[in-house]
């Protein structure tokens, strides 16, 4: 019992949770351009959301066996889903994994990139919105609201970049990202519920494997089809795959020994490290971009203080 007790306080430390929740962040953030360069290596046009989803499954299941594979290796133990929670896993592969990024993929062939990564930079909000509202995990309270609002303003600041936002509402396009953007948000609260009782870790491999399986087969059965493998494109893929691996474990950790708010609040760098990783790496900056990401940067450390200031007081 000593260790568990020990764990769990280590694991609520204010530091320790910004610490993991950064480290999955810049690796989401890092998805962004990552994906791109991969559509590339792979010779996946932009057009062709079918193939998009086609790859995106693949590299779905590849991480769900390497979610596997370390958990495994970590708790000394093959990892296998139980009878009572395989219900939780195909639960939590429809919002998390086959319905966020099936919006995602409509809605951002339907959207300009300004636009789709505003909208899926409000996550955040729903997050919170869902899991206090809907779940009853946790309080709202003004504290949180504002520090939403202003972390979200630092995404805004950060995805405009210097360009105009196309004001025209589109069902494909803004519905869709809307979708997206709520099944992640009730994906998070189910992973809070489920790791009460099972291992997140075994929770996340498994419903990407699933959630992956599902995809890859929509993805075929529409028309996606990918004709041009590498080297390089694969190594893209196994990247891409540890991504997911790594990031979700941690964060279901997180959100198995802590409130959904403050972990979730770490979400709004995410875009920022996009921004920022995809100007490095894919020369995508303009002249507005270092004052606008130190901007955002700014918004987005104090609505997280916001809502992490205390935060001990309150349990």
């Amino acid at each position: 019992m000593g260790n568990s007790e020990s764990k769990t306080q280590i694991l609520q430390k204010t530091w320790v949770v910004c610490a993991l929740a950064l480290v999955c962040t810049f690796l989401w953030g890092s998805a962004s351009p990552c994906i791109k360069l991969g559509y590339v290596l792979f010779e996946i046009p932009s057009s062709e959301t079918w193939t998009q989803i086609l790859f995106a499954g693949i590299r779905f299941v590849f991480a769900g066996i390497l979610t596997i594979l370390i958990g495994s290796a970590l708790n000394r133990k093959l990892l296998l889903p139980t009878k009572s929670s395989v219900p939780s896993i195909a639960k939590l592969a429809v919002f998390q994994t086959i319905l966020q990024y099936i919006f995602f993929y409509i809605g951002l062939a339907h959207n300009s990139g300004v636009k789709a990564s505003i909208i899926n930079g409000s996550n955040t909000f729903f997050v919170i919105l869902v899991s206090s509202l809907i779940f009853r995990q946790e309080k709202l309270n003004l504290k949180k609201v504002a520090g939403c609002v202003i972390g979200f303003a630092g995404v805004i600041v950060v995805s405009m970049n210097g360009q105009k936002i196309d004001m025209n509402l589109s069902l494909m396009g803004d519905g869709s990202l809307f979708l997206c953007a709520i099944s992640y948000a009730v994906s998070s609260c189910l992973m809070k519920n489920y790791s009460k009782k099972d291992n997140p870790v075994m929770l996340s491999g498994y419903q990407f494997i699933f959630g992956g399986i599902v995809m890859v087969i929509l993805g075929l059965i529409m028309g996606g089809r990918i004709t041009h493998v590498s080297v390089n494109a694969m190594l893209m893929l196994f990247y891409l795959a540890c991504i997911s691996a790594v990031a979700y474990s941690i964060w279901g950790i997180l959100l198995k020994y802590n409130p959904v708010s403050k972990v979730a609040i770490f979400g709004f760098t995410n875009p920022v490290f996009g921004v920022l990783l995809s100007a490095w790496w894919l020369r995508e900056g303009s002249k507005e971009l270092g004052i606008n990401a130190l901007i955002a940067l700014v918004l987005v450390c104090i609505g997280i203080s916001i809502v992490n200031i205390n935060k001990a007081a309150e349990k």
